[in-house]
């Protein structure tokens, strides 16, 4: 997690994001941003993550993005 959360605060070092779960509700992270997560976290967990995934459920808070890439890491 602590990772995820080095990755998601160099996009918005203002955010506090271990406690934040509404990033996408209030516009916090835009479609820019997720674009650049994704990239980021394809390489620093060594995962892909299917277009079918890329909801907004799955980035509304670093602990939802967390349980996607646990969820993707164990599928591989």
């Amino acid at each position: 997690m602590e990772r995820l959360i080095g990755i998601l605060s160099e996009l918005h070092p203002e955010v506090d994001f271990e406690n934040s779960d509404k990033l996408i509700d209030n516009n916090i992270i835009d479609s820019f941003d997720i674009v650049t997560l994704i990239a980021e976290i394809n390489d620093e967990f060594d995962i892909t993550i299917p277009v079918e995934e890329i909801v907004p459920e799955n980035f509304n808070s670093a602990k939802a993005l967390f349980c996607l890439i646990e969820r993707l890491q164990n599928n591989e």
